[in-house]
């Protein structure tokens, strides 16, 4: 039982960069803040970010069965961007989009199981210069989070880190600041709000401003729930999801065949459990007294994994360079200085987080390329379009070539348990290979050009032998229209925009910008 695209539409805004006010300014007038009431004091920021989640699965973009009540009260009272994409549509990448502003494939970051490198510059680096106490918590998966990890998160910047090399479910054990792993008994969710709670605790007695970072390990598979949760889904209709999907074994780690139904009401419980977790989060925030100052952003790390797929209207999926893969869900409340809601249609991504809050903390942007902007426009409902195009691509290494490890691969092995084996081995080992050269093969891979309007897809190689697909987002949102015969001007415009983007990237990739 798949909801058609149209059904959507509605949701999605139509209409290019243009923001909708969904309260009478009336209430504002009376009783709000405006965006200059707190002077020049430093935001409080969280960030927070699901593993897996895909646009739809959200009430508030109309989901048929998912109860996510925190989320949808964020989307009615903040700031809703719906047209928000990860760098990457899969994991890894996109945290270190997140951590750098920059593509990840500047820092050989390609896919899962690929680490930063020690000399990127971090968004934690920069705010802790500018007096914030940092942390996080959760899944890191940019390298193992040991203590002897050159790319460990306290090498990165945080002050304290309670976090897991990959993702992780019930009773998560996870390193605090390095140390061998532990078992934190509790609903994983829960556990790292928890932990992030007591961290802000002390930034408060202290007098600091915090940067936390929350990076759960839901919904990613293999799943599991409390009962509570469960039984809100026990009851989907027998149609949903009427089909055989193939993901990790809770009781082997191998791969298993199961029913999707069976399957959906397990995920759609650990989405429920994240979204109670960020309630927990946003109550405290309000009783502490530190809501109004503190700006909550939550969104996912990629689009829907292929047993997630019952009601995705976009094509494609997580590993794809379709919306299905990269566009994903994304909201955000600060009271001070969004004290009314909005829903934005313009563009933004992951790698805009880094510009974003340095904008807001006032410290200056690394000298380095970055591939993000700063969206602070749009909490003042200024923004109206995005004044560059987002290049999307799914890097990868050297095929048959003897690369050199950017890291030593000691250095680079994981400690953290997991259920998912990977050939044979219950956790997660990291790696990153030197490059000295460009070569022709390096432009490979899938890849897009996003602009206002339009979206460009290349599959394949980098001549004759490449796809090229065209899309008018804006009026065929499920990508199913291809332009590419009625318009090879704009076409091959983008594609030379996104070629010349390419060689910068690799230029980053082979270390020109250390």
């Amino acid at each position: 039982m798949n909801l058609s695209a149209n059904q959507y539409r509605s949701q999605s805004l139509p209409c290019r960069g243009w923001f909708i006010v969904v309260i009478a300014l009336l209430s504002y007038a009376c009783g709000g803040k405006s965006p200059e009431s707190s002077g020049t004091e430093l935001p409080n920021i969280v960030l927070l970010l699901g593993d897996d989640h895909g646009w739809d699965e959200v009430g508030y973009n109309g989901h048929p069965y998912i109860k996510t009540p925190v989320l949808d009260e964020m989307a009615a009272r903040g700031l809703r961007m719906d047209r928000f994409f990860s760098a990457s549509p899969v994991c890894s990448p996109t945290r270190g989009s997140i951590m750098t502003g920059r593509h990840p494939n500047r820092y050989g970051t390609f896919t899962p199981g690929h680490s930063i490198r020690p000399e990127e510059i971090s968004v934690a680096q920069l705010l802790k210069q500018a007096g914030y106490a940092t942390a996080h918590f959760g899944k890191w998966h940019l390298g193992p989070v040991k203590a002897a990890s050159p790319t460990n998160p306290g090498a990165m910047g945080f002050d304290h880190w309670v976090s897991h090399d990959n993702f992780f479910e019930m009773d998560p054990p996870l390193s605090v600041n390095g140390a061998d792993p532990v078992i934190f008994k509790g609903e994983g969710s829960q556990v790292v709000v928890d932990e992030a709670i007591r961290f802000i605790q002390k930034a408060k007695e202290n007098g600091q401003p915090f940067f936390v970072v929350i990076w759960y390990g839901s919904p990613h598979e293999p799943y599991s729930g409390l009962e509570e949760d469960l039984a809100l889904y026990r009851d989907l209709p027998s149609d949903f999801g009427d089909r055989m999907v193939r993901l990790t074994s809770n009781e082997t780690g191998g791969t298993v065949e199961r029913p999707q139904r069976e399957v959906l009401i397990e995920r759609f419980a650990e989405i429920t459990a994240m979204d109670r977790s960020i309630g927990v989060m946003r109550d405290y925030l309000e009783e502490s007294g530190l809501r109004r100052q503190t700006l909550l952003w939550y969104f996912g790390d990629n689009g829907t994994p292929q047993e997630g797929v019952a009601t995705l209207p976009f094509r494609g999926m997580k590993g794809q360079v379709y919306d299905g893969g990269i566009r994903v869900p994304s909201v955000l409340e600060w009271p001070d200085r969004i004290p009314y809601p909005m829903i934005s249609a313009v563009n933004g991504v992951s790698t805009d987080v880094l510009p974003t809050l340095c904008e807001l903390a006032g410290v200056p942007l690394p000298n380095r390329p970055l591939d993000g902007v700063s969206l602070v426009g749009m909490f003042d409902n200024i923004l109206m379009d995005r004044p560059s195009p987002i290049g999307f691509w799914n890097g990868r290494d050297r095929q048959g070539d003897a690369l050199e490890p950017y890291i030593d691969a000691e250095l680079q092995r994981g400690t953290t348990p997991l259920v998912k084996l990977m050939n044979g081995v219950a956790t997660r080992n990291f790696v990153n290979f030197r490059y000295t050269d460009i070569q022709e093969e390096d432009f490979r891979g899938p890849r897009a050009w996003l602009d206002n309007q339009y979206k460009l897809v290349i599959h394949g190689g980098t001549g004759s032998d490449a796809n090229r697909e065209l899309f008018d987002v804006l009026a065929d949102p499920e990508e199913q229209v291809d332009l590419i015969e009625k318009m090879p001007e704009l076409a091959d415009k983008m594609e030379r925009e996104l070629r010349t983007w390419q060689q910068s990237v690799l230029e980053s990739l082979i270390g020109s910008d250390y």
